[in-house]
């Protein structure tokens, strides 16, 4: 303000030095009266210039005066009592001061002194973090977002209770479309006469539309077997909390009318665009029948899903139809290649090899040099001793290469059939995948949410007993000039016995068949119990890990290896499968330190757990009864926390992958 008084002095003085210059030259002229009347009107003039901005500076100085109380006032105001809580933090990170509305929001009487704890638990560690500088907390059930000033060590709490109900309830109206498949209907009304069929076709749409009515969704069938579901994401919620029971009721109701019926659901959520929530919805349920059906998938836009149900095994439904459908457009892919590379799954089983010889051999049938790429190092057991007995045959023995041998065999007509597994991670060397335009794939096994990119070809039947047998059909439509031998047909048959636990487990009328046909081949099938035969130490092995048995819940049995110890993958699956022959066990899961120093685990079951969400849960996959995983960085202890938990919340109905 003192510079601002000095303004009124400043413009007079210069005019009345301008005045006195040009009364000096007045009289310099010698005009005395003309420089008298000059001078008295340039005072009077000068008298009101003065005055005018005198007044005008009060006049200002009185504003800013009020103005600056004012903003002090407002401040203070503000400060104290603006909607905003203000917390002033002490050097040892306890309350110094509160405003007033932060102290109305606690209702203590005195926050002074008391630790930051005392508003919210989490601030506590919040407040001596370096990184966070924001987050939200919950206060006498309000929300309020927390900005943290580090250097001043002050908290300013916003309540955004209200915006967060509204975000809420934006995200649960959001639309979520989901379609819906009777598995097997068209299969099975086939062979009803009309007044039965009418009759499913009305339980069947009955149940689904009391389903709808009770949860407030748009129901609309689109096909005989088809059902599109228009729900919102609070309606989603609902449902997942309850493990989708009209899986239970559609299966319940129609087996009690002699008819076996399942539903299969896939669910498209999380996206504002109809069309890909259509997209997902599909994709969905294309994951769920590749899995067998009777679940629900739901998945995110960023690829992350959901499964519930599961609980029944798949009913065959793959057709000699669609085997040789399959089989002749393989044919025609190899004949359109220069070579065929055959590759199966890391530290392999016989389904894997003798499925591997399989694909070989149709290579060889059309004519085309066949590879089979396998890490050596990992050819033991029974593997081994296949391995052994295919020396007799020279031209089929010197087609096993490893992945380092094959990658400069490989050119652009090239194609690369993956079998008994259909995921990246597991084959034998994941890098030659890049190598391929053209890949096949060829499984049995439920379809998981990693999947190998692009292939041109798949044959993926959960129905099936093994991959052996798959591989055993598609070779009954390949030409004829050249015959399986001996050895190959055993090496298939070897992989389909063991899949199916010597046609105790997973075998339908195909499995016969295809063990017939090999039969018929040639396969010998006491050389099939030579290459299972095991040794006496291996025994002795398998029997202390069960010795350590205990059921995580009725007729759930876990077993484990010693800490430290290394066991073979195989041993750790045979005693899984040992564990289910015995009385009261329906599940089995064995736990164990594996050679790549993973805790490997293998799970079992006759079909009332299914195992295979059990795993999934834990990074693994497989089939209903025959599953496993692989943990890396954990102890046995840790790993089996881990896996009493996956089987309890699979038992409540859910799985995520």
């Amino acid at each position: 303000m003192g510079a601002f008084r000095k303004r009124p002095m400043r413009y007079p003085i210069i005019f009345f030095m301008l005045l006195f210059i040009v009364a000096a030259f007045i009289m310099s002229t010698n005009s005395i009266m003309t420089a008298a009347v000059f001078t008295l009107v340039s005072l009077a003039i000068a008298l009101y210039a003065w005055r005018t901005e005198k007044y005008l500076y009060d006049d200002t100085e009185a504003h800013i005066e009020t103005l600056s109380y004012r903003m002090n006032n407002v401040g203070e105001e503000a400060f104290l009592q603006m909607p905003i809580g203000i917390v002033l933090l002490n050097e040892a990170y306890n309350i110094a001061w509160v405003n007033p509305y932060m102290q109305n929001i606690i209702k203590e009487q005195s926050l002074v002194e008391e630790e930051v704890a005392l508003i919210a638990p989490e601030l506590s560690n919040f407040v001596k973090q370096d990184e966070q500088t924001e987050r939200t907390v919950t206060i006498h059930e309000r929300k309020y977002r927390v900005l943290y000033k580090k250097k001043e060590r002050l908290l300013y709490f916003f309540d955004v209770t209200k915006q967060l109900q509204i975000e809420t309830q934006y995200f649960e109206d959001r639309t979520v479309l989901a379609i819906l498949f009777v598995d097997n209907y068209d299969e099975i009304t086939s062979m009803m006469d009309d007044q039965a069929r009418s009759s499913t076709n009305s339980l069947v749409t009955s149940i689904l539309n009391d389903w709808a009515k009770e949860h407030d969704i748009f129901l609309k069938r689109i096909s005989s077997d088809r059902f599109m579901a228009v729900l919102n994401r609070s309606i989603l919620e609902n449902l997942e909390e309850k493990k989708f029971p009209i899986l239970d009721d559609v299966r319940e109701k129609t087996q009690q009318r002699n008819v076996s019926l399942t539903l299969s659901i896939g669910v498209g959520t999380g996206s504002a665009s109809l069309t890909e929530l259509g997209q997902l919805a599909q994709s969905s349920l294309d994951l769920v029948l590749g899995r067998g059906g009777d679940q629900v998938a739901v998945k995110n836009p960023d690829g992350k899903l959901r499964f519930y149900g599961g609980k029944t095994n798949p009913i065959e439904k793959r057709t000699r139809v669609r085997a040789r459908v399959i089989s002749h457009a393989l044919r025609d892919l190899i004949q359109d290649s220069d070579r065929v590379f055959v590759m199966g799954h890391k530290m392999p089983d016989l389904d894997s090899i003798g499925a591997c010889v399989g694909v070989r051999k149709m290579a060889s049938m059309n004519k085309v040099s066949g590879h089979i790429v396998v890490n050596f190092d990992e050819l033991t057991g029974s593997v081994g001793r296949l391995m052994y007995e295919l020396k007799a045959n020279e031209e089929l023995y010197t087609s096993f290469i490893s992945p380092q041998d094959a990658q400069p065999l490989i050119t652009e007509k090239s194609l690369l059939v993956i079998v008994d597994t259909h995921k990246p991670s597991l084959v034998v060397d994941p890098t030659i995948l890049q190598h391929f335009e053209k890949v096949v794939v060829i499984d049995h096994h439920r379809r998981a949410e990693e999947f190998i990119e692009n292939p041109v070809l798949v044959y993926m039947e959960p129905y099936a007993s093994s991959t052996a047998e798959l591989v055993t059909e598609l070779l009954e439509y390949q030409p004829k000039h050249d015959k399986i031998t001996m050895i190959e047909a055993t090496a298939l048959l070897a992989g389909i016995i063991v899949d199916t636990k010597s046609f105790t487990l997973r075998t339908g009328s195909r499995t016969f068949e295809a063990a017939s046909y090999l039969r018929t081949a040639g396969a010998d099938t006491v050389l099939v119990q030579r290459l299972l035969k095991e040794d006496i130490d291996t025994y002795i092995e398998r029997s202390r890990i069960i010795q350590t048995v205990e059921f995580a819940a009725p007729g759930i049995a876990i077993a484990h290896g010693n800490e430290g110890e290394v066991y073979n993958s195989v041993l750790i699956a045979q005693t899984a499968d040992i564990l289910l022959t015995m009385k009261d066990i329906s599940a089995s899961f064995v736990v164990a330190l594996r050679p790549d120093g993973q805790v490997g685990i293998s799970a079992r079951s006759l079909g009332e757990t299914n195992v295979q969400l059990v795993m999934e849960r834990l990074g693994g996959g497989g089939h209903l009864s025959n599953a496993a995983a692989q943990l890396p960085n954990q102890s046995l202890t840790e790993a089996i926390a881990q896996l009493k938990s996956a089987i309890f919340d699979v038992m409540e109905g859910s799985s995520e992958t």
